[in-house]
């Protein structure tokens, strides 16, 4: 057997033998050559055009993935897994990731202090950045409530029934009843108007206590009468 790189005599062949034993790789070949060398001088310049515009979208897709490298990140709170409304945050609910600054909602969360302890008013999916709005605080009953000096009352309402319709951003009135009959029974009074229901205890978990607590955002003046009235009167809602 020959050594490896070196054919064996009498078996060595020339291109032009190739050609003269292959014509039709030897046309393939003309053809190719031709093509290359005898081609019109536009089309070198409309193939150079075709390989830049190649290149800078390549490089366009690079840097939006990338990020701008010198713009300012900012470190805030996002859930580390999937949460269900009403849920009591711990810190191994939460882990801090650094975004840029640009990109982030308004009211995000940076310091984990503020969230644990804190009640959620809505799910949550794992990744999703923490708001003053996503949990219960006097941002959430300002912007419910649409007044500055709002606040969040939590009442039980005398029907349970109707507390497993209610959801968060429902408009209610409050409406208070004395637990009596005869002639000395109070008429229902109507202790709050257009109140904005920001979170219903249990939703969602059927496992849940029959009796919910609801919570709903008002101004401070009929948020005091209704928390004075729900220690002694029987209350509902009325929906808008």
């Amino acid at each position: 057997m020959a050594p490896l790189g070196i054919i064996p005599s009498g078996k060595t062949r020339s291109f032009a033998d190739l050609g003269r034993r292959d014509p039709l790789r030897s046309a393939i070949w003309a053809m190719w050559n031709g093509a290359i060398w005898n081609r019109p001088s536009w089309a070198d310049a409309l193939l150079a055009r075709r390989l830049l515009a190649a290149a800078l979208t390549a490089l366009a897709l690079v840097l939006f993935l990338r990020g701008d490298p010198g713009s300012a990140r900012t470190e805030v709170m996002v859930a580390r897994r999937d949460l269900p409304p009403g849920h009591l945050l711990e810190a191994t609910d939460l882990r801090a990731t650094p975004f840029e600054s640009g990109t982030l909602p308004a009211g995000a969360i940076g310091d984990s202090a503020v969230l644990v302890g804190a009640t959620l008013t809505g799910a949550m999916r794992t990744g999703e950045v923490f708001t003053d709005l996503r949990i219960v605080g006097p941002r959430l009953a300002a912007v419910a409530a649409g007044t500055d000096d709002a606040r969040i009352v939590p009442i039980r309402l005398a029907d349970t029934a109707v507390a497993e319709i209610l959801r968060a951003g429902d408009r209610v009135d409050v409406i208070g009843a004395e637990e009596q009959s005869g002639p000395s029974a109070r008429p229902a009074r109507l202790l709050a108007i257009d109140a904005a229901v920001v979170l219903v205890s249990g939703v969602g978990d059927r496992r849940s206590a029959p009796e919910r607590v609801v919570l709903v955002a008002m101004d401070a003046e009929h948020a005091t009468a209704v928390a004075a009235a729900s220690l002694r009167t029987a209350l509902t809602v009325v929906f808008h």
